[in-house]
Order: C-alpha cells, then sequence, then structure tokens
C-alpha cells in the first residue's frame, strides 16, 4: 500500500527540522536535530497526520547516524550505502524506508536492510535488535564484538545489558539512554551535543544476560 499524502509529508517533516530552527546556531540545530521527532509531534495534530511511535524511532535513527563517527575501518567504500539494518521481526513496516529514502549521510546514500543473523550485520552502521531477539541478546553482542555497529533497541534494559542506545517512553514521548562503555569499545564518538538530549547515561560492563 502506498503512502498517504499526509503520511509521507509527516515522515518529510521528520526528517527535515524547520526554517525557523535551521536559521539557530549550530550547536542548537544538533540538539534539535535529535529531539525535533518529539516536538513536532503536536505540529502534526492540526494535520491529522500524527506519526506512531516506531515513525519517530525510525527518525531517531536516521539522525543518530548524522551525529555519530564511526572509525576510519568501518568506512564502507565509496558508493556502498549507509545502512541501517534491522535484526529480527521488524517493527517498522514502511516508515524506516520511508524515512530514509533519498537521503544521505557523509555522502553515502541511507538503506534500511532487515537481517536474520548478527554475523550479518558486519557491513550495516546502525543495527536496530528487535524485541523477538531478546533471548538471543547475549549471543548477538558477542557476535559484534570487534565491530563498530552502533545497536540500538526499546528491549526492556538494553542499555544496563551491554546495548549502545536504548529507546525509552517518557509518558507518550519517545527518549533514548546511552551506554558509553561500548561505544568506547567500538571505538565511536557520539557527539557531545548528541549526549546533552539523552535521557540518562550510564557504564555497564554486562553482556546481555
Amino acid at each position: 500500500m502506498r503512502p498517504t499524502h499526509d503520511a509521507c509529508r509527516s515522515q518529510r517533516m521528520l526528517r527535515r527540522p524547520s526554517a525557523r530552527w535551521r536559521s539557530r546556531q549550530q550547536l542548537e540545530l544538533v540538539a534539535f536535530a535529535l529531539s525535533w521527532a518529539l516536538a513536532v509531534i503536536p505540529s502534526l495534530h492540526a494535520q491529522k497526520a500524527s506519526p506512531t511511535e516506531y515513525e519517530v524511532k525510525a527518525a531517531y535513527l536516521y539522525n543518530f547516524g548524522r551525529f555519530v563517527e564511526w572509525p576510519n575501518k568501518a568506512t564502507a567504500p565509496n558508493r556502498s550505502p549507509f545502512t541501517v539494518c534491522v535484526l529480527g521481526q521488524d517493527p517498522f513496516g514502511q516508515a524506516l524506508d520511508a524515512i530514509l529514502a533519498g537521503e544521505s549521510i557523509d555522502g553515502a546514500n541511507t538503506a534500511a536492510v532487515r537481517i536474520s543473523k548478527p554475523q550479518e550485520a558486519v557491513n550495516c552502521r546502525i543495527l536496530f535488535i528487535s524485541s523477538s531477539e531478546d533471548r538471543q541478546l547475549k549471543q548477538i553482542l558477542v557476535a559484534l564484538e570487534g565491530t563498530s555497529v552502533l545497536t540500538v533497541s526499546d528491549l526492556p534494559q538494553f542499555s544496563e545489558r551491554g546495548g549502545m542506545v536504548q529507546f525509552v517512553l517518557e509518558g507518550k514521548r519517545v527518549r533514548f539512554e546511552v551506554n558509553l562503555t561500548p561505544v568506547e569499545h567500538a571505538h565511536l564518538a557520539l557527539s557531545s551535543q548528541l549526549l546533552k538530549v539523552a535521557a540518562s547515561l550510564r557504564r555497564s560492563d554486562r553482556l546481555g544476560d
């Protein structure tokens, strides 16, 4: 089924800040780009096109890619897409594809990829681990050791169990927590402005338990 005109418009709004935000100072823009998917929701009500929880999460995944620096060895060759992968049962439907369509990060076209095995994630820049993979979380994180893949999930206690970024709900708002320990082990550099808008920062050496 093709997205409706209103739905497409809402997805574009989730991707791109409005003109009034582009006019703000650069540091404010970075923080806004990551919190904007939350702030935009009230304005969408007036257009009868309120984004779903996973549309907001898809927008976050795209923005994470803009404000994380990968080591040179993890950078894909020229013309290779910037891949945002989903491992396990996909909760996004077409939302992630719609958010990434026509976008680019660091000159690479963005693409959503669905995978069924953690070993397939080695070429991903961002890996969303579905709730269907809860029992296999430790094995997944072990398989990713030594890689520079940003792991993201909304599994309970994900950031306490060795994951890097965990989506959390505060009322009806989607926010995220960061576990700095696995981020550093993966040699990823997260923008200080990204960290400023995180709901919480922690350090945990647990691995999937």
